[in-house]
């Protein structure tokens, strides 16, 4: 299916591993142009080679700090014709709250949380001024299904996800768009790190962490490219009439209940 993104141009964060790459890659298939952020240079240009092998398309990277507002600043100054932002670039760390400390949880809320507010914020001016564009944010489904091991993401994505469907609700006044992706458990590094920290906590070894993909939905974990399809999907003028809402996309999990 054509959906007719040719010649947009993407800025998405996080974009050198895990699901913002395999968003990066879906898009460029697609025609868009890339913007592509994250904080390590060398996974940046890797991501960049892959693409520009495989696709006709620009691709720009930015080795960027985006819990610092100094460089959304820059990002927003370099890119004002930007038509989609994919908001992705954020690690927060798994724990009760006795176990992540006031700094490591501000620290990941300042890239994560407070980051795709003050990207939505620079970027939605720029868009309000070029009349129209899409703004999706990728979020998290433990936003929903409350996890108290997993207290500074659930509480931080479900933040997130009030803050998207309250800007989505009165952004189309502006002719922009703005709408989330809860993605379940997905197969990327980032997964593995917490499952072994879970793994460590409750088996007393960090081996065992595949042992948690036994009950999931079809027995897997997501994939990346699943989330990354969704996300073109709604880039495009197929979703036109979609703002204010969050996809889940997690084989069911979050309608389990919370002990399901």
């Amino acid at each position: 299916m054509d959906l007719n993104l040719h010649g947009r141009t993407a800025l998405i964060t996080g974009a050198s591993k895990g699901i913002g790459r395999a968003i990066a890659a879906v898009l460029a298939r697609e025609g868009c142009n890339l913007v592509l952020v994250s904080r390590t240079a060398a996974d940046l240009e890797a991501t960049r080679n892959e693409i520009a092998a495989s696709h006709n398309v620009a691709v720009v990277t930015h080795a960027l700090d985006l819990s610092a507002s100094a460089a959304i600043n820059e990002l927003a100054t370099a890119h004002p014709d930007i038509d989609i932002l994919v908001n992705n670039a954020g690690a927060i760390p798994g724990g009760r709250i006795s176990d992540v400390d006031d700094t490591r949880w501000r620290q990941a809320w300042d890239l994560k949380v407070f980051g795709y507010i003050n990207m939505t914020r620079a970027f939605y001016e720029s868009m309000k001024n070029n009349k129209g564009g899409v703004i999706i944010n990728i979020l998290g489904v433990a936003g929903e299904r409350l996890e108290s091991t997993y207290i500074a993401g659930s509480t931080g994505n479900a933040g997130l996800i009030a803050f998207t469907k309250s800007m989505g609700a009165a952004s189309p006044a502006d002719n922009i768009r703005i709408v989330g992706v809860n993605p379940g458990p997905v197969e990327t590094e980032r997964l593995e790190t917490l499952m072994r920290k879970r793994a460590q906590d409750q088996f007393g070894d960090a081996e065992k962490w595949r042992d948690f993909h036994k009950p999931l939905p079809f027995g897997r974990p997501g994939k990346p490219v699943e989330i990354a399809d969704m996300v073109a999907f709604l880039a495009s003028d197929l979703a036109s009439y979609v703002s204010g809402t969050v996809i889940t996309i997690d084989g069911g999990l979050a309608s389990r209940g919370l002990n399901g």
